[in-house]
């Protein structure tokens, strides 16, 4: 079954495995994610986003500098293994690399401050292939508020408040990403920025790596208002694999990322949603502790927990690819 996966962080780790003296390859190592990996599991394609901590010594002042690096990683990859990926910045062409029998590739961004204000850098991402980006990862920015921010002097606030909107240049960056074609990515965006893309857009909007705030209370998730909205718009949600957003974990439990878990949320924002706006968001690369979903090879584990928990074949499709191919057929042309 072909699979469509909005977001991992394996660039960055490949970036950091770099800055450590190793050669870390895209086709074939030890992360959670690699080509060979995403070929066992029929990857269909692979969101890998340039992501930064905006308190990584490493940015040295500059978010736009470092991401440029990553870029670099990204493209070097991509050159290195032509022969079964490519990147791409269309609809069409995920269609020819599947007819030529390989993977796509989509650059993404995770952290809005990699533009540092301004939309002229906007543009440079997207002419260097950019389709995606998320407003804000953990700390407010001159786009707007996280849903909790986890450093900084706001260190573990969570933004719920209706004044922590976005801002007027949040505002203008929406209209800059819809005139584009780059999708906005809510994922970590705090409910009142939410709303506000809901109230200054048109186009349907992602959460590429989400769950529902129902069954996992941290305020990354999302709660039964924008869970519908972001259905009723068109949207689509991806799944997080992440175990800390798929249940509140009492003292002295275990702590597992379970396909149940995972199927467990799918359930509930099919109710909320519906079906058309569920995708999956891994997060590989990006998250620590035990997977019991650990790579792309062990996505026919996830599919046999789905059909266990009486997903039809049709339901899983969409799911795992069709929901989110919906979604770039629109938005990429």
């Amino acid at each position: 079954m072909k699979v469509a996966d909005m977001h991992c962080d394996t660039i960055l780790a490949i970036q950091r495995g770099k800055e450590q003296g190793k050669e870390i390859s895209l086709r074939k190592n030890n992360l959670n994610v690699d080509l060979e990996r995403m070929k066992k599991g029929d990857y269909l394609i692979q969101n890998f986003a340039i992501f930064l901590d905006l308190e990584d010594p490493m940015l040295a002042g500059s978010p736009f500098r470092y991401a440029m690096k990553m870029a670099d990683v990204f493209y070097r990859e991509m050159e290195k293994n032509r022969d079964w990926i490519r990147p791409v910045t269309k609809y069409e062409e995920i269609e020819e690399n599947r007819k030529n029998g390989r993977m796509s590739a989509l650059l993404t961004l995770e952290e809005g401050e990699i533009c540092e204000g301004d939309p002229a850098l906007l543009r440079d991402f997207y002419r260097m292939g950019a389709r995606m980006m998320t407003l804000t990862w953990n700390y407010p920015n001159q786009l707007g508020y996280p849903a909790k921010a986890t450093g900084g002097e706001f260190a573990g606030k969570a933004f719920s408040e209706a004044g922590y909107g976005l801002t007027a240049r949040g505002i203008e960056f929406l209209e800059e990403m819809e005139n584009l074609g780059m999708i906005i990515d809510v994922a970590h965006l705090n409910d009142a920025g939410i709303r506000d893309v809901l109230k200054f857009t048109k186009k349907p909007f992602v959460a590429s790596h989400s769950n529902a705030r129902h069954l996992c209370s941290h305020p990354r998730n999302l709660n039964d208002e924008l869970l519908k909205a972001i259905g009723e718009r068109g949207g689509v949600i991806g799944l997080n694999y992440y175990a800390y957003f798929l249940r509140d974990w009492k003292d002295g439990e275990t702590v597992v990322s379970r396909a149940e878990d995972i199927v467990a949320h799918a359930k509930y924002i099919c109710d909320m949603a519906g079906i058309e706006a569920l995708g999956l968001g891994s997060d590989f690369d990006g998250m620590n502790g035990e997977l019991e979903i650990a790579s792309p090879a062990d996505m026919t584990k996830l599919e046999d927990v789905f059909k266990k928990n009486g997903f039809t074949e049709s339901e899983i499709e969409k799911i795992f690819c069709k929901n989110v191919m919906r979604i770039y057929r629109e938005l990429l042309g």
